[in-house]
Parts: C-alpha cells; structure tokens; sequence
C-alpha cells in the first residue's frame, strides 16, 4: 500500500476518462460534445428563457447538487434551485413519500425553460428517477450524471447522460465532483471571461 494515494487518484482519473455520455436516444457521444451541449444549454437558460437550473440528489449527492446550485447562481448568474430546505424534505417524506421530494416540485415549477440536473452515484435512486421523469414530462431539458453499474435506470433518462464507470460510492462521488466543476468551468470559460 505504499502508492496507495496515487493509485487512488489514478483509479479516478482512469474512470473520468472513461465516462461515457449517450444523448436521449441513446447515441454515445464524445464528453466534449456532452459538456459543450449542457453549457449552451445553460446560456439559453440565461439569456433566452430566464429559467431555472434545478440539481437533485442524495448524501454526498445532494450535497454535490447544492454546492453546485450555489456556483451556478453566483458565478454563472444563473438561477437555481435544489429544494433541499429541511422542512421541504421531511414534510414531503411524511406526507407523501421520499421518493417524492423532488419530483413533487419540479412538477409544480419546472417547464421547458430550465435544466434539471439527476446527480445519483448508484444511478437507481427512486426520487432521481422520478425526478427526471418529472422533468420530461414538463418539458425541461435532463442531465443525468450516474455511476456503478452500466445499466443503471436513470442513465437513460436525460438529453444527456454523463455515467462514469467507476466501483464505489467514494470513487464516483470523487469523480462526479470534478465532472461537475468541468461543466461549470466550460461555460465560465466559454461565457463568462473565464473561471476564477
């Protein structure tokens, strides 16, 4: 275990450079392509719809979703959203269910006009497939970012689906953090004058 550090960052840096990103047909497409497409995606939002960006998860995931909801509001200048609140949460989960939590409000506030984002590692989390099920069906653009097993449900539910092909919850939590900042940085790179 003497290179046990650098073997960890190779095992991740291996898996991000395997990522595999499919359209909403299925289609495999090159991460670049996958990554120009969310942050133009994201300009429209901007520029052209004056929606939202709604990004959902769970543990680690959700804290991925809120974090990232803060950087796109702050340096993106883009509104988000991810109804994390607390008394959201367990109000949802004791009246209806937790797989409600956010599908119950993206099917009240979310249109044609926004993104919403599906972070899940396992890639089978109920509330993110019904969130992203939500989400199509009122129209609003998907991106899925999932991991573990290759067929994982919600790998096909976006417009574009990001799967990292990495083992364990760590390894591909790891790697969706910097996934996530990668799509995030493009579009400060692209739009905004660069990153900061």
């Amino acid at each position: 275990m003497s290179n046990y550090g650098l073997d960890y960052f190779s095992l991740i840096l291996e898996g991000l450079q395997k990522t595999v990103v499919t359209d909403g047909k299925g289609k495999e497409i090159s991460l670049e392509e996958g990554l120009e497409i969310w942050a133009k995606k994201a300009l429209d939002v901007k520029e052209k719809t004056q929606g939202l960006l709604f990004f959902c998860g769970n543990g680690a995931s959700a804290s991925m979703a809120e974090h990232m909801s803060h950087d796109w509001f702050q340096n993106a200048g883009i509104n988000t959203t991810t109804c994390a609140e607390v008394s959201h949460i367990t109000a949802i989960s004791n009246d209806l269910s937790y797989d409600d939590v956010y599908s119950y409000r993206i099917k009240r506030i979310i249109s044609e006009k926004d993104i919403v984002i599906g972070i899940s590692s396992s890639g089978n989390s109920p509330n993110i497939v019904n969130a992203l099920q939500a989400a199509n069906e009122n129209g609003a653009f998907t991106i899925s970012v999932s991991g573990k097993k290759s067929d994982n449900k919600i790998r096909k539910m976006g417009d574009v689906n990001f799967y990292v092909p990495l083992e364990t919850y760590g390894e591909v939590e790891s790697a969706h953090a910097v996934l996530l900042h990668a799509a995030l940085d493009l579009f400060l790179d692209k739009y905004m004058g660069g990153r900061h």
